[in-house]
């Protein structure tokens, strides 16, 4: 390496590294805002986030550290593989924010930060007109910060499609979504027209906190998360984030009447976190442990969840724990009723508690109405209105009010183009289940609780490469094929086709 490189990369390192504390402090204050934070207090609390947020902006936004990564950019011929990993990742980020002045980074953390304040008080209120102007804020402070990018995408939704997938564009995913629907709207109406009657009683069957916190840490520990570098507690809207290294957290949320919303939960979030917690050292060592796309991230969660967790090998193997820690509710239910209940299809209005099958539907609606809200600059106020006729057209089902309907998401305070990832998941890890499957015995492995043996592949094939390439790369050199929905598409055929005999 070249004197004035190594120079350019030790300053580069050495200010990541002080960034990497406010960074650090930050998480932590905004996990306690989300967890356990007064009411009264998280507006002050939120402005603290906002406050460190933007002090990191301002450590990675100087004359001299743009000049760094602009030279180690140009001399990526130099880097180690983690080297040039870090520079890229910051390169590209320079894309989008290298313009923008650091106090207009501050008032768009504030106008985020707000947005969640006012949406968990909306929530509570199941009232959208408390929301309303966070959210028309939230979508200027998007469209604002676009301004400062010189050769932005021609659609302002592509922009933010890319910035949590790279790469992605709105043609790829309209392409993708029109085959779900064209192959799983018949399919819907022959299950719901399906003789097959499957019981689902037991799953509303009352179920105290205390249990379901025990079923939440067995399950975390069955699956391998690792908890002296974690913790789980309870929020709104469950969550993962790892504060650091050796510090991987995870959330959920007990409902008392409908147990498995609170199970599954964990299991989707233990996913996210075994992706963090098996992630490579150079990730932190090189502060490029984030790049990881939401893509790549929810095909983890979402194989976890529903390709290993809805299961017959595995609602099997927590069959007899789960009447152990719920036996009430549990009392007269047989393994069969078990499995077939938690895959019960029925469309219904909450994204978090759909079933495997119906869920990419309240992705479609969510993509459908994001496009029009920032590209078409759709009215604010008439967005409940939209989604009722949505949820109307594609599930036949229609919200009663605002808590279970516009306001059940978290994530329109941070901004959009997040929800199509979680369709993007589904489709990545039917892609790799598919060649994991000639690779392993992967049900006989879940029967016999073996499940770090598919922890250890996915560590190798899935996890290991993640953050330093995008995704189509990565999905390319695991599969050796580009994203395509038609793995995913056959999985739920194949499966939902068993359960209801078609």
């Amino acid at each position: 390496m070249k004197e004035e490189t190594k120079k350019q990369l030790d300053y580069m390192l050495k200010t990541l590294e002080k960034a990497g504390v406010y960074d650090h402090a930050g998480h932590i204050v905004q996990f306690d805002m989300e967890t356990a934070c007064p009411r009264d207090a998280m507006e002050e609390q939120a402005d603290l986030v906002a406050y460190l947020n933007n002090q990191v902006f301002k450590l990675t936004h100087t004359k001299a550290f743009i000049a760094a990564v602009d030279h180690l950019h140009a001399h990526e011929e130099e880097l180690s593989v983690h080297e040039k990993a870090m520079v890229d990742s910051f390169y590209r980020m320079f894309r989008r924010t290298r313009d923008i002045p650091a106090s207009v980074d501050h008032k768009i953390n504030k106008v985020f930060n707000k947005a969640y304040v006012d949406w968990i008080k909306a929530k509570e209120a199941a009232d959208y007109s408390l929301f309303e102007p966070s959210l028309k804020a939230v979508r200027e402070a998007e469209l604002k910060k676009m301004e400062y990018i010189h050769d932005r995408k021609e659609r302002p939704y592509d922009e933010l499609l890319d910035l949590f997938e790279p790469g992605m564009t709105q043609e790829v995913l309209d392409d993708c979504f029109a085959a779900c629907t064209e192959r799983l709207l018949p399919l819907l109406a022959k299950i719901r027209k399906s003789p097959k009657k499957i019981r689902t009683d037991f799953l509303y069957r009352e179920v105290p906190d205390t249990a379901q916190a025990e079923m939440s840490r067995y399950l975390m520990d069955l699956l391998g998360y690792d908890f002296n570098r974690g913790m789980f507690t309870t929020t709104e809207h469950p969550f993962t984030d790892s504060l650091g290294r050796k510090d991987t957290r995870i959330t959920t949320h007990y409902d008392p009447h409908h147990f498995i919303s609170s199970m599954y939960s964990i299991i989707h979030e233990t996913g996210h976190a075994l992706f963090d917690m098996f992630s490579p050292d150079a990730e932190w060592d090189y502060h490029y442990h984030e790049e990881k796309s939401m893509g790549q991230h929810e095909s983890v969660s979402r194989f976890y969840e529903n390709i290993v967790g809805r299961s017959r090998a595995f609602t099997d193997l927590i069959y007899d724990k789960t009447c152990e820690i719920f036996p009430t509710a549990m009392k007269g239910v047989s393994p069969d009723e078990f499995y077939e209940g938690i895959n019960m299809v029925e469309p219904s209005l909450v994204r978090t508690e759909a079933d495997e099958f119906t869920y990419v539907f309240h992705i479609i609606i969510r993509y459908e109405m994001e496009k029009l809200i920032v590209n078409e600059k759709a009215d604010i106020r008439k967005l409940p209105l939209l989604w009722k006729e949505k949820y109307e057209h594609y599930l036949g089902v229609t919200p009663g009010n605002d808590a279970e309907g516009i306001l059940q998401d978290v994530h329109w305070t941070s901004g959009f183009g997040y929800f199509p990832t979680y369709a993007l998941g589904n489709f990545y890890n039917a892609m790799y289940y598919n060649r994991m499957k000639k690779e392993l015995d992967v049900p006989g492995l879940i029967a016999k609780g073996q499940i770090p043996v598919i922890n250890h592949w996915m560590e190798e094939n899935v996890w290991k490469n993640a953050a330093r390439l995008d995704a189509d790369p990565w999905i390319r050199e695991i599969t050796g094929r580009s994203l395509d929905p038609t793995d995913f598409l056959d999985y739920l055929e194949n499966k939902y086709g068993q359960i209801y005999g078609l």
